[in-house]
């Protein structure tokens, strides 16, 4: 049995390390302010107008536009693991992202080529791979490996049919697929990340009540079903929740890949496994992750600016990789 004094001095260390990601995250902010092409600036005095410019009209919106992406994923990707209860589900891995970046290549090989039209289009294929995750989850003796069976089929479905449209289009429009599709947040003003923080955080508030019920799943679906939850409406809630957080975070950006990996694991590690506790921390992470690597991405080949989408690619396929291995051990242990 737990004594009273480690259980509190357990929680003690929880919020520790709660606070410890959210200062993470705090200096990923002030580094992706500070940090550009020309240098190390900030807009305090003795700043040029041009310096004063490059802060407010480019570094700050793209920094506070990287925070909401980020925590969107790591948010999305909590949700996906704790529904599915499967470390490497994400909205990834579900399929989301490609049907977003599916919806966004329709529409620049329409012809279009506004942000707008673009988010629009990712958003409605994302929200289109959501429902067929959806039916899927509503099937009857559906089981979590079918959910995520059934998001790599439709993931690579729409890669192909990306893959399509980009044979069919022009180089112009080959090139904004790509573009796209590298995930960038050079192209964003006030307005997008307005409706990106509206997408996000609406779902935030449900995502957190459920915490509870999320904690009796990771026990065993049998078990949850025994404390009074509703194993099948917790899990169409939790995919819908992770949809909408990552199409406001990918349909204006285009897609950032792994973070909906990365994040979660990195907040379970220093929080364990109460969904209370890891949604912030997750979020904290995945706000810091993305605008420090999008720091990474305006220094690393200055003055050229690199995606942000093939920085994080860089630093997830490892993290991916290293997820792989260490659950064939686990198994390989309990032989």
């Amino acid at each position: 049995m737990q004594s009273t004094a480690d259980f509190l001095a357990q929680r003690r260390r929880k919020y520790f390390a709660l606070a410890a990601l959210s200062g993470f995250t705090c200096a990923a902010l002030a580094l992706g302010l500070g940090l550009g092409p020309h240098g190390w600036s900030l807009p305090f005095a003795g700043a040029t107008a041009s310096e004063s410019r490059i802060f407010w009209q480019l570094r700050l919106p793209r920094v506070v536009m990287g925070a909401l992406v980020g925590g969107g994923l790591a948010m999305g990707g909590v949700l996906s693991q704790a529904v599915l209860r499967n470390p490497l589900a994400s909205p990834f891995t579900l399929g989301i992202s490609s049907g977003a970046a599916f919806g966004a290549a329709l529409v620049i090989v329409g012809g279009v080529f506004g942000i707008w039209q673009m988010a629009a289009g990712a958003f409605l294929f994302a929200a289109l791979t959501a429902l067929v995750i959806l039916g899927l989850a509503g099937l009857r003796g559906s089981r979590p490996e079918t959910l995520i069976l059934g998001g790599v089929a439709v993931m690579f479905l729409f890669s192909a049919a990306t893959s399509f449209l980009q044979y069919l289009g022009t180089e112009q429009q080959v090139q904004a697929i790509v573009f796209w599709s590298f995930g960038n947040l050079g192209r964003v003003g006030w307005p997008e990340i307005l409706t990106a923080a509206c997408m996000i955080l609406l779902p935030l508030p449900l995502a957190l009540r459920l915490a509870w019920d999320f904690n009796a799943l990771a026990a065993g679906e049998e078990s949850a079903a025994a404390l009074g939850v509703s194993v099948r409406q917790l899990r169409t809630l939790g995919i819908l929740a992770a949809s909408v957080m990552t199409a406001g975070a990918i349909c204006l950006t285009g897609v950032i890949g792994f973070i909906g990996l990365v994040a979660p694991h990195v907040a379970r590690f220093c929080l364990g496994g109460d969904h209370r506790l890891l949604l912030p921390g997750a979020a904290f992470f995945g706000a810091g992750l993305v605008p420090l690597a999008d720091a990474v991405a305006r220094t690393l080949l200055g003055p050229q600016v690199i995606p942000v989408g093939i920085v994080t690619a860089f630093l997830g396929v490892p993290f991916f990789f290293w997820l792989l291995l260490r659950r064939g051990q686990n198994r390989a242990g309990g032989l």
